[in-house]
């Protein structure tokens, strides 16, 4: 596993076109109006250390999913703005991303301004690699700095096709994405706990497994929790069970054996006779769910029983929710969770969507020690793959 790319300062940027793969994947409103800037407001050191080292900061970023074609409600224009009130400087947003009337707009910007191209997915070749597309950005920069966490799991032309035609190196918000990492998964501080949740079993698996030759502490919650039941033996009502994941899943629980790992599951859980916010809450004795019913939350039991095991973490890392915490009959589990990472007294890394959503709306983020930017990234690292975004950094010019 790659974590440990050249770093910003080791880059030549005094005088350079300095091409910026960032991450502005932002949620917009019809009206242009940003609903949360976070990643633009991550992207800022990166983009400020370039100024300050003389280089003219040219950034990259998709936004939606276009698929290769113009979509004016996908339009970055707005990202721009935002940008430049955060930078106190010009952005200069342009209409296009490559072309002579591009790197025209690139030569005449002024000194200390930043260039903002348009949505890099309005181009089909994008996501598909193409090398011509990717000649194409390069030709736009001397230099290139990849600082998009987010996007560091794909091998697109603006992620990894330019790093392999430009001198290269990781900005600064990359760079602490994987120093984060590396302190959960490379070196940690023991015991190590992991808290694993969200909808399907099928999506962690390849998770747990790499997990499970590294942590002490296996926290499973959540919806994938009821296939783990199941393969238990206990009954799990009307919950949503993977029924084609339950040999696997015996599988990792003998590794967990074998491994002297120890496995936490649900004893107890919050039921609900329908999906639905509305729906009566059943808090259940045990581990088994009536029939009829189904689960969608940890008990208080259990809650009790992760909250402890969170604590006694020197290293914790987080990723997916115990419930369904959107719905406030259904957000103790995720909650009190959230709130035991937050107070754990280890190092704590906090990743992918829907955790990361979790924490803000219990505004727990200021106490957690790393909040990642990127779901499907940080998802792929714990599963142990190399990120190709990440890899192109070591194989530039």
């Amino acid at each position: 596993m790659n974590l440990a790319p050249p770093a910003l300062d080791q880059l030549d940027m005094n005088g350079k076109r300095v091409l910026v793969r960032v991450d502005f994947n932002v949620p917009i409103d019809d009206d242009g109006t940003i609903r949360d800037d976070t990643r633009i407001r991550r992207a800022v050191p990166t983009i400020q250390k370039i100024l300050e080292a003389g280089g003219r900061p040219i950034l990259m970023s998709h936004l939606g999913r276009p698929k290769g074609e113009v979509v004016e409600t996908m339009r970055l224009a707005p990202v721009a703005t935002r940008l430049g009130e955060l930078l106190g400087t010009e952005v200069l947003a342009l209409s296009e991303s490559t072309g002579e009337a591009v790197a025209s707009a690139i030569q005449g910007a002024k000194a200390g301004s930043v260039v903002l191209l348009e949505n890099v997915r309005f181009h089909a070749g994008e996501t598909k690699g193409d090398p011509e597309l990717s000649r194409a950005f390069a030709s736009l920069g001397d230099v290139f700095v990849n600082d998009a966490f987010g996007s560091s799991h794909r091998d697109h032309c603006s992620v990894s096709g330019v790093a392999r035609l430009l001198p290269s190196a990781a900005g600064l918000l990359l760079q602490a994405e994987l120093e984060a990492f590396q302190r959960v998964l490379l070196d940690p501080k023991r015991p190590l706990v992991a808290i694993l949740g969200g909808a399907k079993v099928a999506d962690k698996l390849t998770v747990i497994d790499n997990l499970l030759d590294k942590v002490d502490k296996l926290i499973v919650g959540g919806g994938m929790a009821y296939t783990f039941l199941k393969a238990m033996g206990h009954s799990v009502g009307t919950s949503l069970v993977q029924d084609d994941q339950v040999d696997l899943v015996k599988q990792a629980m003998s590794k967990a054996k074998d491994k002297g790992v120890e496995l936490l599951l649900p004893v107890d859980h919050e039921c609900g006779a329908e999906f639905s916010k509305d729906t009566e809450r059943v808090t259940t004795d045990g581990a088994d769910i009536p029939d009829g019913l189904m689960g969608l939350d940890v008990g208080p039991k259990s809650r009790a029983l992760f909250v402890e095991a969170a604590h006694s973490a020197a290293t914790l890392v987080w990723n997916g929710p115990m419930g369904v915490f959107e719905w406030p009959a259904f957000q103790a589990g995720t909650e009190e969770v959230g709130r035991s990472v937050a107070s754990c007294g280890g190092y704590t890394v906090v990743g992918g969507g829907d955790s990361v959503a979790a924490i803000g709306q219990f505004s727990l983020s200021a106490e957690i020690d790393h909040v990642s930017t990127g779901g499907g990234a940080s998802l792929e690292l714990l599963e142990g793959r190399d990120l190709p975004g990440v890899s192109a950094l070591t194989e530039s010019k």
